[in-house]
């Protein structure tokens, strides 16, 4: 397997990011080029472990050792193939997924893991380069119908199979372009939208029809669309935003994190309106609340865009900077994490509880704070948080922004319209086995069925709904399983 010195041999390395001065005025990707030598070094440190865990940690299942090894070889085209047996979109996860994967590697019980995420990003877009990535319509068509609504991930991802399955797909997308979150929520210093978009190519060339613009339970029903196909799959993300409740809410300058970086996308994409009026951070103080990975999209942004001063809030307390009991080995550690976004300047604090804003003539210009401490977890897991008296603070702000995560898909229009079941949580309720909903022929994945989570569960939910409404429609599939899906 590989090289079996190699995670004696060579340390950890990653790509460099590039200079911040030069960054800050762009929107292009943060990271430089790293070279191939580099690469197969990398690959070559991970061990010919007996049970592989990072098979477990990742969602999709991916053949993690299998394909670095192949990379360390110089057999690249093989291990492209390997990664696309389990993933239909390696370079977004690439890219985006913080990559529990590397949390499970056996490697990282005593040394830094394998750099998972950076070879199979490399892996993906060489085979762009290479050309090797090209469409794969299927041979022949079933003759059945399948609407997914929703060009997120897991649309993107369940569309794909099941076209490949030889059922003819439509995908619904309400916004003007597919992709979702993708393309209007993930900032282009993260993902460039070129990336998305051949992606999507490919998907048209196979024979996968998009129709935007379509938001279903509104300009087109619930009913049509349940007359027009055999199947409906629903895999809309989590859109709606845990707000916050507090004195001083309404003042204009507080907005939800999903109101301002669309807005910014669609300028970087030149598809903003000249003249109309755009939330912008240029010369003013702004807050954020949310220290999550939302947080962090809108800390890169606002610097970009010129913002005076800037300041990261986050309710809960400071992460420690390595595992501690709390979290053993394989499981997902919550520890500190700086992006390239924190690189970039404002200021971090933990432990703070927003009670309040004011303003002057209907504008923020204050938030009003208090620190906080937590208990350590009770019987149950949870933390008790306790005010400190006498830590009460008031800071200026000009821009509030609320990252705060969101609570559920939105109920209003398609949902209401089919009248399908939610979970207590507010999602569609939806088996874990088969995907299906409380309506016979309606399925859901991703966000709309198991709440806000990561790309890399996105995609693993498309996959395996796919195989499930493939079994629906012709009473079995030859869709790979998506083992880390049905044993969670």
């Amino acid at each position: 397997m590989a090289d079996p010195k190699g995670f004696l041999k060579y340390g950890r390395e990653l790509p460099k990011r590039r200079p911040i001065e030069e960054r800050l005025h762009d929107w292009i990707e943060l990271y430089q080029e790293f070279p191939e030598e580099k690469l197969k070094k990398q690959a070559s440190r991970c061990m010919n472990c007996g049970i592989p865990f990072c098979h477990q940690g990742c969602p999709l299942g991916n053949i993690i050792p299998d394909w670095n090894d192949l990379v360390y070889r110089g057999r690249w085209r093989e291990a492209l193939a390997e990664l696309h047996s389990t993933n239909n979109f390696p370079e977004f996860t690439g890219k985006l997924c913080p990559a529990p994967c590397e949390a499970a590697c056996v490697l990282g019980i005593n040394q830094d893991p394998v750099t998972i995420r950076r070879v199979e990003e490399s892996l993906a877009m060489r085979g762009w380069q290479e050309g090797w990535i090209i469409p794969e319509p299927p041979e022949k068509r079933t003759g059945c119908s399948v609407a997914v609504v929703g060009s997120g991930p897991s649309g993107l991802a369940c569309a794909q199979q099941l076209n490949r399955a030889g059922h003819t797909v439509t995908v619904f997308e309400r916004d003007e372009k597919p992709g979702g979150l993708l393309r209007f929520g993930i900032p282009d210093f993260k993902m460039e939208k070129w990336v998305l978009d051949r992606r999507i190519k490919q998907m048209q060339d196979e024979g996968v029809t998009f129709r935007c613009g379509v938001n279903v339970g509104v300009n087109l029903s619930a009913a049509e669309l349940q007359s027009q196909f055999d199947a409906i799959v629903l895999a809309g993300g989590s859109t709606r935003p845990r707000d916050l409740p507090v004195p001083g809410r309404e003042l204009d300058g507080i907005h939800f994190a999903m109101e301002f970086l669309p807005q910014q996308n669609r300028k970087v994409a030149g598809s903003w309106q000249e003249g109309r009026p755009q939330l912008s951070a240029e010369g003013k103080k702004v807050i954020i609340l949310g220290g999550g990975d939302t947080g962090a999209d809108c800390l890169g942004t606002v610097h970009r865009q010129g913002a005076a001063e800037v300041y990261q809030f986050e309710i809960m307390p400071k992460p420690p900077t390595d595992r501690d009991e709390t979290m053993p080995w394989p499981n997902y550690p919550m520890i500190l994490r700086t992006s390239g976004a924190h690189e970039e300047g404002g200021k971090r604090d933990w432990s703070i509880n927003t009670k309040s804003f004011t303003g002057k003539d209907g504008k923020v210009t204050h938030l009003n704070g208090i620190r906080v401490e937590w208990s350590a977890p009770g019987p149950d897991g949870r933390r008790k948080m306790e005010e400190i008296p006498g830590s009460e603070f008031t800071i200026e702000a000009d821009l509030v922004l609320l990252a705060l995560g969101f609570l559920h898909p939105q109920h209003e229009g398609l949902l209401q319209d089919l009248g399908v079941e939610l979970d207590a949580r507010g999602n569609v309720k939806a088996t874990t086995k088969e995907y299906a909903s409380s309506l016979p022929g309606v399925f859901a994945c991703g966000d709309m069925r198991r709440g806000q989570s990561l790309i890399v569960w996105a995609i693993a939910e498309g996959r395996e709904c796919a195989r499930n409404v493939d079994r629906y429609l012709c009473g079995q599939s030859e869709l790979p399983l998506t083992r880390a899906v049905v044993t969670a």
